[in-house]
Order: structure tokens, then sequence, then C-alpha cells
């Protein structure tokens, strides 16, 4: 019998990120809705995530770049330590270009527990990549022996907020290769209320690397588009990815589950069935700004692949609780 997951799992966490470690424990890390801090949960269990306590470990400076606006931390173990990515800024005011002004950090620990203490976390600092522009929503993977990483920014010179690049790191907080856009918001479904490309994920499954990622406002009009590269090509080349024409996950207004996106993946606690995670809400009616709305909740979903081996999202699940 397939399990039964708690949905909403965790409640006003919006761009969630679930990492199954080693040690058996799920780790879960998401925006805040005062988006003041980094804060941490595990469990043995996904469904245990929803009881888990967070512990921060880390809190924004009280003034300069990280002092304003955490965004979407995630939470990766690398060669033996531990790092989060995450977007701050130093200003909730918007710059000549009507945006945010946010660039991507990096933070360390090298203790074998991420949640013992705030005192074992170590800034590394911004990311920099070859634009200094607005940028966020940064994730990493590794493949034969290279590590990548994959992150949403404005290109002054293209329309829209933020656009998806690739590059190689030369270690997990420093880039290696010069930067490759490999989409832009160009489809309707990608332009509504904001032209937005953001919230990559990255999944290897049958000889492919599918990257979904976020498009458009982040009202009900969120949706989730895809990427497919063959795991044998050229993952800097923008030429070896193809981009999904139609969105791959998107409001289901029957159910009333409302512009899911800002994806992760994981796996079930047998390991067997490949889990997808995401941020969704339940009504439309937002009042002012739909970014200071706390109600972005936190799901889990398990998936499917077609005959192809590409991956079949279906539609968001109702709510079981709330």
């Amino acid at each position: 019998m397939a399990e039964t997951y708690i949905n909403p799992l965790i409640i006003q966490r919006a761009d969630p990120y679930i990492y199954k470690h080693t040690d058996g424990y799920y780790y879960f890390t998401a925006s805040v809705p005062a988006y003041n801090l980094i804060e941490i949960r595990r469990a043995k269990t996904l469904n245990g995530l929803a009881h888990a306590a967070p512990r921060t470990v880390w809190r924004k400076h009280e003034s300069g770049a990280m002092s304003k606006l955490i965004w979407a931390p995630e939470l990766h173990f690398i060669d033996g330590h531990w790092f989060i990515y995450f977007a701050a800024t130093d200003t909730e005011e918007l710059d000549e270009l009507g945006m945010f002004t946010h660039r991507m950090y990096c933070i360390e620990c090298d203790a074998e527990d991420p949640m013992a203490s705030e005192d074992n976390w170590v800034e590394r600092g911004q990311v920099k990549t070859d634009k200094d522009t607005f940028s966020l929503d940064a994730t990493t993977f590794e493949h034969n022996g290279k590590r990548y990483y994959v992150w949403a920014q404005k290109d002054k010179a293209i329309k829209g907020n933020s656009n998806l690049y690739i590059a190689e790191m030369a270690n997990p907080w420093t880039l290696k290769t010069k930067p490759v856009m490999l989409s832009k918001p160009e489809f309707d479904w990608e332009i509504k209320g904001f032209w937005v490309n953001e919230g990559p994920a990255v999944l290897h499954r049958n000889h492919k690397f599918f990257m979904t990622y976020s498009a458009s406002a982040t009202d009900e009009n969120y949706a989730m588009g895809m990427l497919t590269a063959a795991d044998d090509s050229d993952l800097l080349d923008p030429a070896s990815w193809q981009k999904s024409p139609k969105p791959v996950f998107q409001s289901d207004l029957s159910t009333n589950q409302l512009g899911p996106g800002h994806n992760s993946f994981t796996v079930s606690e047998d390991g067997q069935q490949d889990i997808m995670v995401y941020h969704c809400r339940n009504y439309s009616d937002i009042k002012g700004d739909p970014l200071y709305d706390p109600n972005r909740h936190t799901l889990v979903k398990p998936f499917s692949y077609d005959d192809n081996g590409y991956p079949v999202f279906g539609k968001p699940v109702p709510y079981n609780y709330l």
C-alpha cells in the first residue's frame, strides 16, 4: 500500500527543500514568512517533518548585504560538509528596474549535525557570477566528477525578471566557468504577471537530467516548466537542453490548488518512489503583494514516469487536512 502523506505537510513554508541524508533523516528547510532567518527541521519520515521542531541555524544581519528578505534556502551535503545556499539583500525597496536587489550567498557547516549550533555555520559570502544583478534560487548537483550550479538571474539586456543559468563550480561557493543561459521567459504561461524563470530543481533519472523551474507571478499563475538533457551530453551547452513548451505542473481549480511551484525532489522512506516537494496556496484572493502573503504551504507528491522515461507530475494534491 502506498504511503499516505500529510498535505499540506508544513504550513506557511514556501520554497521548500527536502534532502534525505545517509543518516536516514529527512532534512527540511524553506523560506519563513518573516524572511529573517534560516531554520532546519528533520525527521525519520516525511510525515514526521509535519511535527518536527525547527532549529534556527542562521539569522539575518542587522544591516548590510544579508540583512533583508532571506529567501529560498537549500541544504546540500558536499564532500562531508553541509552547505546552505540562499538569497538576501540589504533593502526591501525596489531598484530602478522595479526589482528587488538580491544576491546569492553560501554558508558552511563541517559538524556532523547541521542543527547542533548556529556557531557551527561559517559564512562563505556571495556566490558571484559574471553579472552584478538580481539573482536567487541557487541549487547544485554533481555529475561525472564535476559540480554544477544552477540559479535564476536578471540580464538587463533581456526582458523580464530572471532567466536560468548554469556553470561549473571550482568549490561550493565559487564558479569555475562562465555562466550560460538555459532558459528565459518566453511562452504565454511564463509571463503572466511577471516574466519569470526561477526556482530550478534537478532530477537525474533514466539517463536524463530533468530541470524543473517555476514561471510567472507567485499567485495562481505560478506554474512549473521543465528542461531535459541527456546525461552524456555537455550540460554547459544550452543546445543540450530541450525546453517543454507547456507547463508540467500548474494550478488545479477543481481542488483549489493554486500557484504550485518552487519545487525540489526527494525519495520515499524505502527509496523506491520519487517524491516532488512544492508549495501551493488554496485561495486566489490575496490581499496586497503575494510575496508577503504567508499561506504558501509545503506539500509532497509521489510521481511516476511515462514510457519514454519522462516524469509525469499530474495535478497538485488536494489538502487532506486544514
